[in-house]
């Protein structure tokens, strides 16, 4: 027999958990269009009542980002510009309707290659907690997603919160999709850069590319490559120079390896000369 629970209480989800196998739902954007017209074969547990997993907190170390956020959530939250990528991200995310009810831990749980989230987070630095009965862990992004629709989710456990710690946070960030049209479109490269200037000179970068992978990946290439350049054409320059490894595009409908590999190029010198951008606004203005 198929169960159907919405606990109001996490310990009370916690221990539903660790009775039987469970689908837990949250914004249900994913949930309901596999499901079709296919009757449930599984338990579904209703996350939706548990409102102490709605929401971002800061901590005195994390800003903390919990399961059932939706990206409405994350556009309109007051965060420092390090969250820019983010918020972009979240306005990417279909339309608005699915802005307003998706939510974050499921698009990571959902670990699409194509997940819109992953590279903003990853540049982060952000880590998924993850509860049972048996305690609680925390993973890095990059270590809880597996592969195309794999995780490290273990039997007995969901993602409670997304945490992002404050040393991750300095400096400015941009998001660059590129999808066959604007809007409503899954990406066929996308990008996340943030930058951390001091004096005029690139103290440090973090750069993420989603859909050129079976899961996005962070650029420690281009990443080293930026380090210790001054704000200006020569980090588009540096960009260019530099060889994409850590990536492994295919072919399918949306394009070509190659095409994705060049156009994960673009987009990054976009996403990094944009976020660089903020620093050179700040210099004229200062």
């Amino acid at each position: 027999m198929i169960r159907y629970a919405k606990p109001t209480d996490l310990s009370d989800a916690l221990a539903l958990l660790g009775e039987a196998q469970w689908r837990v739902l949250a914004g249900g954007t994913d949930f309901y269009p596999a499901l079709g017209s296919k009757p449930l074969r599984e338990n579904v547990l209703d996350i939706n009542g548990l409102a102490e997993l709605r929401g971002i907190a800061e901590t005195t170390s994390h800003f903390v980002i919990g399961a059932r956020s939706t990206w409405t959530d994350i556009v309109k939250a007051d965060l420092p510009p390090a969250f820019d990528a983010l918020r972009q991200a979240a306005r990417e995310v279909g339309s608005v309707q699915i802005q307003n009810t998706a939510t974050v831990a499921g698009n990571l749980c959902n670990a699409s290659p194509a997940a819109d989230g992953v590279p903003p987070l990853l540049i982060l630095d952000a880590d998924v907690q993850l509860r049972s009965l048996g305690g609680t862990r925390y993973l890095p992004l990059g270590n809880f997603i597996l592969g195309n629709r794999r995780t490290a989710l273990l039997p007995r456990e969901m993602v409670t919160a997304i945490h992002v710690p404050k040393s991750s946070t300095a400096g400015a960030s941009n998001f660059q999709k590129l999808g066959a049209r604007r809007y409503l479109v899954i990406s066929i490269a996308m990008a996340a850069a943030r930058i951390e200037v001091e004096e005029g000179i690139v103290r440090n970068a973090a750069i993420a590319v989603g859909s050129c992978s079976a899961v996005a990946r962070r650029l420690g290439h281009v990443e080293a490559a930026l380090r210790g350049l001054p704000i200006g054409p020569q980090l588009a320059r540096a960009v260019d120079g530099v060889h994409f490894s850590e990536l492994a595009p295919i072919d399918d409908v949306r394009g070509t390896a190659e095409y994705r590999r060049e156009a994960a190029r673009e987009i990054v010198s976009r996403a990094v000369m944009t976020a660089g951008g903020h620093f050179a606004t700040e210099t004229v203005a200062a």
